[in-house]
């Protein structure tokens, strides 16, 4: 069989390792190079073009949901917790009576592990599937709805993951404390005023798109990503409002070709929607569709007063 291997940046440096497994299973195998973001980054081009049968796609559960052309793999890649030390990080939320419990696919498989040290000092753990996330107590960088699903029953969220770009994406409207445990060490910091700076800088997003008049409609071809219809929904929208509105296509979203341009006062995003919150390489406002319908209610209200 002619397999195409994908691995996500951070374990890239398995590559070799697993290519010799599977040589030595008799498979001819590629692997796939450009930057991969995620379970909704398939290398559908690159197997087509080398006339693969198979792509396995390593670190990160199944993520996208509709009939592919070519037989998909997805092979987690686990990474163990230290338990002792999450152990005495949730001593010190003992307060908290109902915890909200999320953590990252690299550890979700230890979340009933993780769960039982919350339960063994009396508290209750609440947990869901978000839309895109498959297992229970999953959150992606784009999916915290398994957590906001349980908001009202909780007194606190938890996450358990090493870095902010996952914990981030807690951003729902709440006004619950959100903890962060990290795997290993198990250092415990509350990031309630992060959350509160993201939405302030997508609140300035918003405002600054208020005037804008010629809109950038970011569409990416990954296929986890692909969303020309709501793109072109939003076109109509736009000029509905007097705007002008171009769909831009691109696999790789990039500020610098963007830019040059030079033509474009706003963008909105349809692709990752975490890229809204690399406003800055932008250089100048980035939504996504939630974000544009603020956008319309404030013009809205404007034009009818």
């Amino acid at each position: 069989m002619r397999i195409l291997l994908q691995f996500p940046e951070g374990l890239k440096r398995e590559a070799l390792k697993y290519q010799e497994k599977y040589e030595k299973e008799g498979h001819e195998i590629f692997i796939a190079s450009a930057p991969c973001y995620g379970g909704c980054d398939l290398p559908l081009d690159e197997a087509r073009w080398i006339k693969a049968d198979k792509i396995v796609h390593f670190g990160h559960a199944k993520f996208v949901k509709k009939d592919l052309p070519i037989e998909v793999e997805y092979i987690p890649y686990n990474i163990d917790v230290n338990l002792q030390a999450i152990k005495k990080a949730a001593m010190q939320l003992k307060q908290y009576n109902n915890i909200g419990l999320a953590t990252t696919v690299q550890h979700v498989h230890q979340f009933e592990e993780m769960k039982n040290i919350f339960e063994l000092q009396s508290q209750h753990v609440f947990a869901e599937k978000g839309y895109w996330a498959i297992n229970v107590g999953q959150v992606l960088g784009c999916d915290s709805l398994g957590l906001k699903a349980v908001e009202k029953k909780v007194d606190a969220f938890v996450f358990v993951g090493d870095g902010m770009f996952h914990a981030l994406a807690i951003d729902f409207e709440t006004d619950k404390p959100v903890f962060v445990i990290h795997p290993q060490t198990g250092q415990l910091r509350q990031i309630n005023e992060e959350i509160k700076k993201l939405k302030k800088k997508r609140k300035g997003s918003i405002l600054a798109a208020v005037e804008a008049k010629t809109f950038g409609i970011l569409v990416s071809t990954k296929v986890g990503q692909f969303l020309l219809g709501s793109a072109r929904l939003t076109k109509k929208e736009l000029e509905k409002r007097g705007k002008r509105a171009i769909i831009l296509v691109s696999n790789e979203i990039e500020p610098l070709p963007l830019n040059n341009f030079m033509l474009f006062d706003c963008y909105i995003n349809t692709a990752c929607p975490r890229i809204v919150d690399d406003v800055e390489e932008f250089g100048k406002p980035i939504l996504s569709i939630e974000m544009l319908r603020e956008v319309f209610e404030i013009i809205d209200k404007i034009k009818n007063k």
